[in-house]
């Protein structure tokens, strides 16, 4: 059986992202997956995508996207931050080559992978890029409805920074319930929201990611330097402060 790491939403954020790299190297994994938002909010989309370029793939996040396009339905802050962001990107330090190397990177991700009825996206089943699915839209029964509907076995998803498996019996279990890992079983569809690594906002700071061992989803919480981070966006007058003060709140 494939033993994977899924990790989301690293928001150019280094130090938490070689922190993951360094405890998916510990776990004895045969692939990494990452479900997007590579870039975005945070102080190195250079070095991260240098990066999550030696992955197994990746999915196109919206942040990524916005970096290529025009960011839509961006706050203020956020879309400073992508304008930052495509400026690293496109008039670097880097030679040429590298410049054009990954910027066809991200032009290339895919919205959705498909594997063993299992299926990868940023969003949502219904909307790949854009849709959230947030813990309280257990209480919106058509919403779930649809999206479970869009569903053969599971889906992996990122987007709100926010883990936990969405169940179609109407629940949602966050990590901490979850104990020894959660076994995916044909009774019940599940969507899994792998959480954030360059940017929690469930209350814990530390960097989230998932390990999918067979068929048993496995939540892992990651320290990491988050003062370094926060120094880096402090420091660059283009990232607002509020960027980096959150990271220290998960928020």
């Amino acid at each position: 059986m494939v033993r994977q790491a899924i990790i989301s939403d690293i928001h150019g954020n280094l130090e938490a992202l070689q922190a993951v790299l360094e405890d998916i190297d510990r776990q004895n994994v045969d692939r990494i997956v990452c479900l997007g938002d590579i870039v975005g909010y945070g102080p190195n989309p250079r070095e991260c995508l240098d990066l999550a370029m030696g992955f197994h793939w990746s999915i196109l996040g919206n942040h990524d996207d916005a970096a290529l396009h025009n960011p839509e339905g961006f706050s203020s802050g956020a879309e400073k931050a992508i304008f930052w962001t495509r400026e690293q990107l496109e008039n670097s330090d880097s030679d040429p080559e590298t410049v054009r190397r990954r910027l066809e990177f991200l032009d290339e991700l895919p919205r959705r992978q498909r594997e063993n009825g299992y299926q990868f996206v940023h969003g949502s089943p219904r909307d790949p890029l854009n849709e959230y699915v947030f813990p309280e839209d257990v209480h919106n029964v058509r919403k779930m409805e649809v999206l479970f509907s869009l569903v053969e076995r599971a889906c992996f998803q990122g987007h709100t920074h926010v883990p936990g498996i969405f169940l179609s019996d109407g629940r949602f279990l966050p990590p901490t319930e979850l104990g020894a890992g959660y076994l995916l079983t044909p009774d019940h569809k599940a969507m899994i929201n792998v959480g954030s690594v360059g940017q929690p906002r469930d209350g814990d700071w530390r960097s989230c990611y998932v390990l999918l061992d067979g068929d048993r989803v496995f939540f892992r919480r990651v320290d990491y330097d988050v003062d370094r981070t926060v120094a880096k966006i402090h420091g660059e007058p283009d990232l607002d402060d509020f960027l980096g003060d959150r990271l220290r709140e998960g928020r």
